[in-house]
């Protein structure tokens, strides 16, 4: 008898305290979602920069990502009475662009770029991430 008077008893209403909990939880994942993208995948900028391919390295500790450096021409003054050349430094996602320019380095490059707000430790140490190259061409010395 106590059996079927469980069974036909109705559902027990939610209180209005844990229905607003799990409204605000739901709430702050989904902004917490949002600025996670926001910050690391998120496109802030894009561009090409042109320069002499100063070097392509695989290098990190767990995860192993190419990073590079472009010098471009002109120069520049980081401190007073000092001169220095242009430098890009970034970072390679795509292996087989990576290998291009591992075995072209020296040569003058036309890199386009996206720049995102944040780094992620498998995308390389730049917010700088190199997708494709638009142009090249050997220096002559």
């Amino acid at each position: 008898m106590e059996e079927t008077q469980f069974l036909n008893s109705p559902p027990k209403k939610m209180s209005g305290f844990k229905k607003f909990m799990g409204w605000l939880l739901v709430i702050l994942l989904l902004v917490g979602g949002i600025m996670f993208w926001w910050k690391y995948f998120y496109v802030f900028g894009e561009g090409v920069k042109s320069g002499e391919l100063n070097y392509v390295v695989k290098k990190g500790n767990i995860f192993k990502t190419y990073e590079g450096k472009l010098i471009q021409s002109g120069l520049r003054s980081k401190a007073v009475g000092s001169v220095q050349s242009y430098e890009f430094e970034f970072s390679v996602a795509d292996d087989s662009l990576a290998n291009v320019l591992m075995n072209s380095s020296g040569n003058y490059f036309d890199l386009h770029y996206k720049e995102y707000k944040g780094t992620i430790p498998w995308r390389g140490y730049s917010v700088f991430v190199v997708d494709r190259i638009v142009g090249s061409k050997p220096i002559e010395r």
